[in-house]
């Protein structure tokens, strides 16, 4: 009888054991079946990055004569390397054109002439455009935009920003047309190796970088869209450019780049 007693009691406290233990364990068990489900969801645009779809459309920037230019500069325009730009290259105000060759230009060269003069303008102009565009539903970034991916819309950061820490991807949810302006309030600047990707229709000529002052493009760095810069453009060597590259006032600089106008 005692042996009975004895194993009835462990018995019962054994069983007390895993009544209590059961409620935490299934818990535990619907939460990460929860986490699972969150996990496998499949993203959509707008949501991997807390990057808000916006509905507003912007319409392009209007070049002028500056659209058949690849390089235009305010100031100088220098190169070292084999750099090849494909595209019109201009200068105003200004004399001074160094480097080519040995860099190869696939285009006219204009220098202080009618059409470098008005192109200057006209960058003038598209540079205030990008500038003041204004939007409800503008989405604010800052720091660095490495990893986001960006719908069409315009976008606006406050001070300097950088692509470093991963690529940035710009998505046209399958519209061709689809514009990206992005405001910079100071300098730009694409650390070595970066890229711009395009995904979703996304066209490199419809992707507008306003810069406040300078934009620099480190080593192997592979960039899209038209730059307009207040100040300098400065591409290090093995950078790419599928584009434009148009530099307000400041210089452009070259090393062994390939620039294509899109």
């Amino acid at each position: 009888m005692f042996t009975m007693l004895w194993k009835f009691f462990h018995r019962s406290k054994y069983i007390m054991f895993i009544n209590k233990l059961l409620p935490a364990f299934a818990i535990a068990f619907v939460l990460f079946i929860a986490a699972c489900k969150k996990d496998d969801k499949p993203s959509t645009p707008g949501t991997l990055t807390d990057i808000p779809l916006q509905t507003t459309i912007q319409a392009d920037i209007p070049l002028g004569v500056a659209d058949n230019f690849a390089i235009l500069s305010g100031s100088g325009i220098t190169n070292t390397g084999a750099t090849v730009i494909t595209g019109d290259m201009g200068l105003s105000p200004g004399t001074s054109v160094g480097g080519f060759p040995p860099g190869i230009l696939n285009g006219i060269l204009h220098i202080n002439d009618t059409v470098a003069n008005q192109s200057k303008l006209d960058i003038v102009t598209a540079y205030d455009d990008a500038k003041d565009r204004t939007a409800t539903d503008i989405v604010t970034l800052s720091g660095n935009i490495g990893g986001l991916t960006l719908t069409p819309g315009l976008y606006k950061s406050t001070s300097s920003l950088a692509l470093s820490s991963g690529d940035v991807t710009f998505d046209a949810l399958g519209n061709p047309n689809a514009v990206f302006i992005i405001q910079i309030a100071s300098a730009f600047t694409a650390t070595s190796g970066r890229q711009v990707i395009l995904a979703g229709g996304a066209q490199a000529s419809n992707i507008f970088w306003q810069v406040g002052s300078s934009a620099t493009f480190g080593t192997t760095s592979a960039f899209k869209g038209t730059i307009i810069a207040l100040q300098s453009i400065s591409f290090n060597t093995g950078a790419t450019l599928d584009g434009r590259a148009f530099s307000r006032n400041g210089a452009v600089t070259m090393s062994g780049n390939i620039i294509t106008k899109e």
